[in-house]
């Protein structure tokens, strides 16, 4: 079998499983690569879920209601990051506006299920971010349209591994790059092979500090390093059907992604992002 076609596979059977499980297929073309974000996706949701707050909107703004909103959004998450507005939202022009619709705390409430099953993942491959040069990230995730993953994806059948994703991450990655410039867009990155997954939250070059994200191979509470074995396919396949999976990437987004600085009492103390490893999700 040809090695291309072998670690095409890889990337293929990831894919395949997220859109069988609730996610939508993103398309490059539809990727704005100034604001660094699913432009269709994205207003696909806000008109979608929103109606009346979008009809509100358009009156205010009439046939530039698009750009306005989106100029907004840009402006918001440039100060006050991905991370917030997915759990607080935007007001333009006294209009609010929700982008994502994290799900109810008991199952009275149908019409918060309602908007809840109208966010949107998406998923894009082999996507160029950047003006300035042709690199391409392996697969992007999206809610809906903003970013907030991105996955260098590797496979020791072609010669290549984690550490080939890691190197990638920090030599041929730019920080500067909106898609990856912290906090403003992806949350967190991932460097992934069948067998191990890393992950940082923030791009700094050489400097650039990766995590295991692994779930540990033997019995008892002291186990070693890695994955156990999976009958049914990759050792890392918890990461796409477990961490990924539609409800449970959302419930992380709402409750397990901590902004946290380096001098809780100063407000321009350093900021990191803390994105839980994957024993603290369980």
């Amino acid at each position: 079998m040809p090695l291309a076609h072998t670690e095409e596979r890889f990337e293929e059977a990831i894919e395949a499983h997220l859109l069988a499980h609730g996610y939508v297929q993103g398309t490059k073309r539809d990727y704005d690569v100034d604001l660094a974000m699913d432009k269709a996706q994205l207003l696909a949701f806000v008109k979608d879920s929103q109606p009346k707050a979008w009809a509100r909107l358009s009156r205010q703004h009439g046939a530039d209601v698009e750009e306005r909103f989106l100029a907004r959004l840009q402006h918001e998450l440039d100060q006050r990051g991905t991370l917030h507005v997915v759990r607080h939202g935007i007001t333009d022009y006294g209009v609010p506006f929700k982008l994502v619709f994290f799900k109810p705390a008991h199952g009275l409430a149908p019409e918060t299920q309602a908007l809840y099953e109208k966010n949107r993942l998406s998923l894009t491959r082999q996507l160029r971010y950047g003006r300035k040069h042709s690199n391409e990230i392996d697969l992007v995730l999206f809610v809906n349209g903003l970013p907030v993953a991105t996955a260098e994806l590797k496979n020791p059948l072609t010669n290549q591994s984690v550490r080939n994703a890691i190197r990638q991450y920090r030599e041929d990655r730019d920080p500067r790059d909106l898609l990856l410039s912290f906090k403003r867009r992806a949350l967190v990155h991932f460097a992934v092979d069948p067998d191990v997954v890393y992950m940082t939250t923030r791009l700094q070059g050489a400097a650039t500090e990766f995590l295991p994200f692994n779930r540990g191979r033997g019995d008892g509470k002291v186990k070693g390093a890695g994955n156990p074995d999976n009958p049914g396919g990759y050792r890392t396949a918890y990461l796409w059907e477990e961490v990924w999976d539609r409800d449970s990437w959302l419930d992380i987004l709402e409750r397990f992604i901590h902004i946290q600085r380096a001098d809780p009492a100063s407000p321009n103390s350093a900021e990191s992002i803390i994105f839980p490893r994957f024993h603290q999700l369980e």
